[in-house]
């Protein structure tokens, strides 16, 4: 695990665009393309306003969602539309867009839009996550009750959850995808998620699901935080 501690949120969002642009590159280096899988909420949208301005072979790249909210692709909540405002856009406006929540049929069916997923799977080379109080990142929530199916499956792709304190279903990457992505970026702010980290950084357990990827992954968690 690399750690890198910044005085505000403007540089932390700024030091994790240059990282994550770098290592887009990295992997369009290697494979030709490379699938980046991004969080949602407000907290990432600093980065995107200004990951959407670096020189980067956008046209190589796929960007994807580590999770979305079972809601139409317009709505308030919606992390794609979200992706859509404030990072496809400018130099990123190039990269393909796969969302996890494509028409008002899959909110209906949301085991319809797993399906489409992970029979197209791409597995993705960079994922930016988010933490939550609770310790849960992408949708891997400790109270799911499909938490345990999120964390022993051992084929990379999605599923749906159900947070029992958070509005709406969700789809979400499973442990086994943000393991299997080559580089993965963490980040958070403030005192309340830096307590949960310091816990997180004690050891594995599935009370705090971000603890698991940060003792699991096989090339260490890139952690920015403020």
């Amino acid at each position: 695990m690399r750690r890198y501690e910044h005085t505000s949120e403007a540089d932390l969002a700024e030091a994790m665009a240059i990282s994550v642009a770098h290592a887009l590159e990295i992997a369009i280096g290697v494979n030709g393309w490379a699938v980046l899988a991004v969080s949602g909420g407000r907290s990432p949208v600093p980065l995107f306003e200004r990951l959407r301005h670096r020189t980067i072979r956008w046209e190589a790249v796929t960007i994807t969602l580590v999770d979305e909210r079972v809601v139409p692709p317009d709505h308030d909540d919606s992390n794609g539309a979200l992706v859509r405002r404030h990072l496809l856009r400018e130099a990123a406006g190039k990269a393909a867009f796969v969302p996890l929540v494509a028409d008002a049929t899959e909110v209906a069916d949301p085991a319809s839009a797993v399906a489409r997923l992970n029979a197209a799977w791409r597995q993705p080379d960079v994922v930016v996550l988010g933490m939550g109080e609770d310790g849960h990142t992408a949708s891997l929530f400790p109270e799911a009750p499909e938490l345990r199916q999120a964390l022993a499956d051992t084929q990379p792709g999605y599923l749906v959850t159900h947070p029992r304190e958070a509005p709406h279903a969700r789809i979400t990457l499973n442990l086994a995808a943000l393991l299997a992505a080559d580089r993965v970026f963490l980040s958070f702010a403030g005192p309340a998620k830096a307590a949960v980290f310091a816990s997180a950084c004690k050891g594995p357990t599935p009370a705090l699901p971000v603890s698991l990827v940060l003792s699991r992954h096989r090339h260490g968690t890139d952690v920015f935080s403020a």
